[in-house]
């Protein structure tokens, strides 16, 4: 029997994918605000801490949650977990390092070249078909990147490609996600990655601490927040964990391939903050570079009709 869609159902269903558009934009603002804040906050504390920070809110509201519903389900996969965890905390070190040494804009635009390589990896490993069109906005995507290169020659060739591989461990990332969903509840994948996002950051600061004479982006050393530093260092934590429920609750309302390609406004988020701190004007080439990136991501994700949840 085939259901017949009344023009009231038809209001409802728009009104529905319009909530979910604008719980997915509010995510965008929301990454893209924490973006901000970490960028104000990198010329005291290094990325490490600011990982640290991030991660502390997330950690707390989720041990909120499972006290008050445990978590049901079959586990057995601890390894993956814990590889999911460590790869996600690296792929924030990189990012906030990419925010504190590049603009806004352009590591926000590094980031979101990861459809691209979690496409590449799934025909590569998992042996998914790409088509054309596919394959096009691959093109498009690393036609991008070159041109994103090219104007910033001047810069150090390591902020770069520390920019590329955030979005290339976003993408394992993502892809265990794809494994981990079948054994873990939810809570426990975005756990594993936000204790992660603690521990490792607090070992690399006690690293720091031991041998200050190490200068290495990966080691930090803690300094401790003053005054209103604290309420800020929350207000980042807190913008990270609005964000993540924004954005999966918006995947749950409509069809993941439709408001995945509205998450691509946090570029144009994270491009007007930046030049609001004083970022220069992107160039005619690096602003082509940043439409191919969202163009080639934004045939990807509408190729996506339904997608797990990403955490």
């Amino acid at each position: 029997m085939i259901e017949t869609v009344t023009p009231a159902k038809k209001t409802f269903y728009q009104r529905y994918a319009s909530s979910a558009i604008a719980l997915m934009l509010l995510a965008s603002f929301l990454f893209a605000g924490m973006t901000l804040i970490a960028k104000q906050l990198s010329s005291r504390f290094e990325a490490v801490e600011l990982v640290f920070f991030r991660n502390l809110v997330g950690v707390i509201s989720i041990l909120i949650s499972l006290r008050q519903k445990p978590m049901q389900q079959p586990g057995g996969k601890p390894l993956l977990l814990i590889f999911r965890g460590v790869v996600g905390t690296a792929s924030l070190y990189m990012l906030f390092y990419s925010v504190r040494t590049l603009s806004l804009g352009t590591a926000s635009a590094y980031q979101y070249t990861y459809p691209i390589f979690l496409s590449i990896l799934s025909f590569l490993f998992f042996g998914e078909k790409l088509n054309r069109r596919e394959w096009l906005a691959i093109g498009l995507g690393f036609l991008g990147i070159l041109l994103i290169f090219r104007p910033d020659v001047t810069m150090p060739l390591r902020w770069h490609l520390i920019g590329l591989s955030c979005a290339i461990l976003t993408a394992v990332s993502y892809l265990s996600i794809r494994s981990l969903n079948r054994y873990y509840d939810t809570r426990a994948i975005v756990l594993s990655f936000m204790l992660s996002g603690l521990i490792l950051p607090a070992l690399s600061m006690l690293t720091g601490s031991l041998f200050p004479d190490v200068n290495h982006w990966l080691i930090g050393r803690f300094v401790w927040p003053q005054g209103w530093e604290w309420a800020i260092l929350l207000m980042m934590g807190l913008a990270a964990l609005l964000a993540q429920l924004c954005m999966t609750r918006s995947l749950s309302m409509d069809k993941a391939g439709r408001v995945s390609a509205v998450g691509y406004s946090n570029i144009v988020f994270s491009l007007l903050f930046g030049i609001i701190l004083g970022d220069p004007l992107p160039s005619f080439v690096m602003s082509l570079g940043i439409t191919l990136i969202i163009s080639g991501g934004v045939l990807i994700a509408w190729k996506k009709k339904t997608t797990g949840k990403l955490s």
